[in-house]
């Protein structure tokens, strides 16, 4: 599990790019409107989704925790 902190909220595509799971916004952004990504269990296709502290992503094989 990585965690990653976020003063506030942190964008969707701005935390797979951080958390290394993408490359680029590109990417981030091919994996999220192909419907490989969820936020807390679902299926996320909005790349702008804010998230906050106890919010949890899966995307690609790996599991992020947003702290």
């Amino acid at each position: 599990m990585i965690e990653i902190k976020a003063d506030g909220f942190i964008k969707l595509e701005s935390l797979l790019k951080v958390a290394g799971v993408v490359g680029t916004g590109g990417q981030a952004k091919l994996v999220i409107q192909d419907g490989q990504v969820k936020v807390n269990g679902e299926i996320c296709t909005m790349r702008g989704k804010k998230l906050t502290a106890g919010d949890r992503v899966s995307a690609l094989g790996e599991e992020i925790k947003v702290i």
